[in-house]
């Protein structure tokens, strides 16, 4: 078609243009949409051209995105056409945005100016969130099949204009520029989810609605509202109201982490819950913005905050208090007829506040202490025919989701519901790991994948002395971007039971809003295009280039992410018998990285990385990034201590956990000594379920005086002490004497230091033994579970 045939086609008639614009797009002529804007753009004059901000930094990437020279302008001139009722509700809410930053704008049904935003309902838009954006200079049209896809193509749109959209107070006139841009969209997954735990600490409606916010301009679809603990209950009931009067308050709250000792507390009252009003406004609020609140009651365990209120839904006497720390606790509801009215009652009253299809019923780290003790239990465990206790849990969940079901709702649990038994309409929130999700998936139920390894935003997000205190682990925004929600281990049929990912907010150690955004985003970011974006468009880089826009956007909404992508990270390479070697890096591409050998602050003039850098004896190693012209980010302060085993080769025999494992197994001989405040750096090994078995390679033979070993003690996280430690050495690797054993392993630090003697005994190659614990026992966190075990630097002398 030839520029001539091209001009005379109706499409470019200035009355009625709109419509017919939108219906010629519907056919994919996106090339004569190009034409025209650059016939448009012949107009425009080089400086408004160079003013133009061309920004596509759009989060979750879209499926398909064509850029176009150009930009509409938003101003007085704009009207707002909705050819459907249907999608009035998103354009309203895109006339308030415009509103907020003062521009009034109308909503009318037929053309009356040069230009304008669209809406069109479009049956061609297969997905049901999908949606079909064209931005060109006079026209911004968004077709989608149902709302619930303007609204996501509202949200692209928003991240298509400058930042000062976000922002309080009137745009300056001429500002609010979007660049030219055809975008065909849809998400991936069904289920796009955020959790948020309220009831270890609470927060105000106001600061839930922000969350929600962020989930809407994230297009994500699932908001998993964790309400009830044993440190608070935070929904009013008003058939049960010491729910609420006694479940929502304690005494006072641990100091610290939980794993500290001697344990601290602040001596303050503290609680709060919201009414069924608020609940509901908050229902009313996320469903504006295409989101589902599913509500989660806990049960059977984590109950202790209604059994204070209510201490006849247990199976001792009591009394009960409400929790003042954090963890897993023996006292659990009793699977008595009065328990289970008690929950139908309180379940009722959830269902009336929250329309969704799922109610979540926890079920997650139930003990079976009181079970077993229980007289009451024991004798239903045989009336039943169950098989023990986990079978009683089954029993349990089995028998809530019987009255769920008979009211029209579904249950969510945690994979624990596996165990005994997977109730027979059940949905599966696979935590532990993914094999929960692998089995539920091949026994035809339907699955979310949440596991620890990416899915949990309480964990420690960068490996920083600044960082605040977590509650463990190590997830950075790249971990979280790697994840695939879809276990390779499935076949095609079994894979349509994963419904998507769902990122968690647990907060025993998030108090306030700040706080609970610096940890959720931008890892929220992450996971909302691990959900929506195509496995085969993600590309981490790009996504970085992205995230740097996006950021400043979160800020202009008065968001403080963790903005981690300018910190120099340090990457440690040992245990291959070549010495040490370090590498920088940093997430965000632009700009250097300078460093120095001697310890001394990086200032412009320090020397610029560009190799790796091998040590052989104890160096204190700085660097930061530099973007041409200031310092920016968080740099690197290490000191590398050295010892004989340092840079050495290193095996073991079983290899340690992979979410435990980021420095590789030469990391316990690297020189580098882990946090001692948390475990999951990348100078931690842990195990799982194995004893640390490892053999070091001298290289020629050596004499040895001692041998000396790091343990951390993390029991609410199920990290164990280990038994004990042999140490043996051998000339030829297969005949091994021990000259070096340490006692029983004790201590209540969270690190433990293990020195060994060893006589100054000889030999090429060292064996070190460290016997794992075993199961964790009974009346602890995970008990039944096998403990693990965290190995930090083997120092030897």
């Amino acid at each position: 078609m030839t520029a001539h045939h091209f001009l005379q086609f109706p499409f470019f008639q200035n009355q009625g243009t709109k419509t017919k614009t939108a219906e010629f797009l519907m056919h994919g002529q996106s090339y004569l949409v190009i034409l025209y804007c650059l016939l448009l753009l012949a107009s425009c004059t080089s400086k408004e051209s160079e003013e133009a901000p061309l920004t596509y930094d759009i989060i979750p990437k879209p499926t398909s995105l064509v850029e176009i020279p150009g930009f509409f302008v938003v101003d007085q001139d704009v009207e707002i056409i909705v050819s459907d009722e249907s999608l009035k509700p998103v354009a309203n809410q895109l006339k308030e945005k415009f509103a907020a930053r003062g521009l009034e704008l109308e909503i009318v049904d037929a053309v009356g100016k040069n230009k304008a935003i669209i809406f069109e309902v479009d049956a061609q838009v297969a997905h049901e969130e999908g949606y079909h954006l064209t931005v060109t200079p006079t026209e911004i049209t968004i077709r989608s099949s149902k709302p619930a896809g303007a609204f996501y193509a509202f949200q692209t749109l928003r991240q298509l204009s400058p930042k000062e959209i976000e922002e309080n107070g009137k745009m300056a006139a001429g500002q609010w520029k979007i660049p030219a841009v055809e975008i065909k969209d849809a998400p991936r997954f069904s289920y796009r989810g955020m959790h948020l735990d309220v009831a270890r600490h609470f927060f105000p409606v106001e600061a839930v609605k922000e969350y929600i916010d962020q989930l809407a301009y994230h297009k994500m679809n699932r908001f998993h509202w964790h309400l009830t603990e044993d440190q608070g209950w935070r929904l009013e009931i008003l058939n049960h109201p010491k729910l609420t009067e006694v479940g929502a308050f304690r005494k006072e709250t641990l100091i610290g982490h939980a794993n500290d000792r001697p344990k601290k507390f602040d001596g303050k009252r503290y609680g709060g819950f919201y009414t069924q009003e608020e609940a509901r406004e908050i229902v009313r609020y996320a469903t504006e913005r295409y989101i589902t609140v599913i509500p989660e009651i806990e049960m059977p365990g984590h109950s202790t905050a209604a059994l204070a209120a209510y201490p006849e839904l247990a199976c001792t006497d009591g009394p009960f208090e409400v929790i003042t720390e954090w963890g897993v606790f023996e006292d659990v509801y009793c699977p008595k007829p009065y328990t289970f009215q008690f929950l139908e009652d309180v379940l009722a009253e959830v269902m009336a506040i929250f329309p969704s299809e799922y109610i979540h019923i926890g079920g997650d780290e139930c003990p079976k202490t009181r079970w077993k003790e229980s007289e009451f239990c024991q004798e239903l465990i045989k009336k039943e025919g169950l098989k023990d206790e986990h079978g009683l849990q089954s029993y349990f969940i089995k028998r809530i989701e019987s009255f769920l079901n008979a009211h029209g709702r579904n249950i969510i649990g945690w994979d624990e519901i596996l165990e005994g038994g997977l109730a027979p309409n059940a949905t599966v929130m696979s935590w532990r790991g993914v094999q929960g999700g692998i089995e539920a998936a091949r026994q035809g139920h339907d699955v979310i994948m949440t596991p620890t390894s990416h899915c949990y935003f309480d964990y420690y997000q960068a490996d920083h002395p600044e960082e605040p205190l977590a509650i463990g682990g190590f997830l950075p925004l790249s971990k979280v971007y790697s994840y695939e929600p879809v276990p390779k281990e499935l076949n095609a049929a079994e894979a349509k039971h994963i419904l998507g990912a769902q990122g968690n907010v647990w907060t025993e150690y998030i108090p306030t809003r700040e706080h609970l955004f610096y940890m959720a985003l931008p890892r929220m970011s992450a996971m909302a295009e691990v959900n929506w974006t195509p496995a085969n468009q993600k590309d981490y880089d790009d996504f970085t280039e992205r995230l740097t826009t996006h950021i400043e956007r979160l800020n202009a909404m008065n968001i403080q992410p963790a903005n981690h992508i300018f910190d120099v990270k340090m990457k440690i390479t040992s245990g291959n018998g070549d010495g040490v070697q370090v590498m920088f890096s940093k997430e965000n591409k632009a700009g250097t990285i300078l460093f120095s050998v001697d310890g001394k602050p990086i200032t412009k003039n320090s020397s610029e990385f560009s190799t790796p850098i091998l040590l052989s004896g104890s160096t204190h190693l700085t660097a930061q990034a530099f973007d041409g012209k200031n310092l920016v980010g968080r740099g690197v302060d290490q000191q590398f201590n050295w010892h004989k085993a340092a840079g050495k080769t290193i095996t073991f025999k079983e290899q340690p956990a992979e979410r435990y494992s980021a420095g590789g197994t030469g990391a316990v001989i690297n020189g580098v000594r882990g946090n001692t405040v948390r475990y999951g750096d990348a100078e931690w090994l842990g195990f799982e379920g194995k004893h640390a078995e490892a053999i070091i390679d001298f290289g020629e033979a050596d004499t040895f005086k001692k041998v000396t070993l790091h343990f951390f003690k993390g029991e609410a996280q199920w990290i164990y002490l280990p038994k004990n430690v042999s140490v043996y050495t051998s000339d030829d690797k297969e005949v091994y004497t021990q000259v070096g054993a340490s006692a029983e392993i004790k201590g209540d630090q969270k690190v433990i230091t293990v020195p060994i003697e060893l006589n100054s005994a000889k030999g090429r190659y060292m064996k070190v033994l460290v016997q794992r614990f075993g199961l964790i026992p009974d009346g602890k966190q995970g008990a039944g579970h096998e403990a693990w075990l965290f190995i930090d630097e083997i120092i030897v002398e």
